[in-house]
């Protein structure tokens, strides 16, 4: 498998070919989302939440953002890998924006990043891309100013509200990124963003009609159980499981079988241990 670019991902649209995406945090679940031959890999900062406990993602640092980029980087060279733009770091100024993105970038090694927002960011969009680093989109339910929209809910009910949804992503593709998230919003709303932009759309609760699909990983693997999306399929329920063998772990730690003889080293003579 050859390293995706940008480029592929936009003749997949063209082509017909549905792109799949997913989170990691880390260099073992990079590794394995490699070997699965997924196309894309979010570093996303919803690790504020998976990973690190909290309660949004509004607390993400670029400290925090880099140190999770460069393992999945490391652990997979052949999907594109997205690194997150956290809250704060792109909202002050055109070079505050450049000179952050610039650094996930360089510290991270990220082949792209993404940003959240619409019209009113389209204008930073823009100066990224200047400044020579591609860009990904993400409109809809957008996690960092989820205060702002009344809480997680579907975004883009009514004529108006879908009309703005369509015009938040045409100023995206004006401003030049190479790809846009779509999140909670209705199906026909998700299919019409699809159809008006060249951009490959990849929905998280966007519908079927989007060019790709990205779900976080604790959530579709059954890891993360303080809540479950409605758009998210688990296709696995891990959680159970590993609670299990810990609990099993404990049990035979306690009861003494293990280790066993074949998990200690052979013994060495007296002398020597004196």
């Amino acid at each position: 498998m050859a390293k995706m670019t940008t480029q592929q991902l936009q003749s997949m649209k063209v082509d017909g070919i549905k792109i799949s995406m997913t989170t990691a945090y880390d260099y073992p679940t990079a590794r394995l989302v490699d070997k699965a031959g997924i196309e894309i890999i979010l570093v996303g900062d919803s690790l504020m939440m998976t990973v690190l406990g909290d309660d949004s993602t509004v607390g993400c640092t670029m400290e925090q953002m880099i140190h999770h980029i460069k393992p999945v980087v490391l652990g997979a060279p052949n999907p594109l890998i997205v690194g997150d733009m956290p809250f704060g770091s792109y909202n002050v100024s055109t070079e505050q924006a450049i000179a952050n993105a610039t650094r996930l970038m360089k510290e991270g090694r990220c082949d792209v990043i993404k940003l959240e927002g619409g019209r009113e960011v389209a204008h930073i969009v823009a100066a990224i891309v200047a400044a020579g680093i591609p860009v990904m989109g993400h409109i809809g339910l957008t996690p960092q100013t989820v205060s702002k929209l009344g809480g997680f809910k579907v975004q883009g009910r009514g004529e108006a509200a879908a009309r703005a949804l369509v015009d938040d992503a045409l100023a995206l593709e004006a401003a030049g990124v190479w790809g846009i998230v779509l999140e909670c919003m209705p199906e026909n709303v998700g299919k019409a963003i699809t159809e008006q932009t060249a951009l490959p759309t990849i929905g998280i609760g966007g519908g079927r009609y989007c060019d790709g699909q990205v779900l976080v990983f604790h959530d579709m693997m059954g890891i993360f159980d303080r809540f479950t999306p409605t758009f998210v399929k688990q296709y696995l329920n891990l959680g159970p499981d590993i609670v299990e063998a810990f609990e099993a772990f404990r049990s035979e730690v306690r009861s003494g079988v293990f280790p066993e003889a074949r998990h200690v080293f052979g013994a060495i003579s007296e002398s020597e241990v004196d």
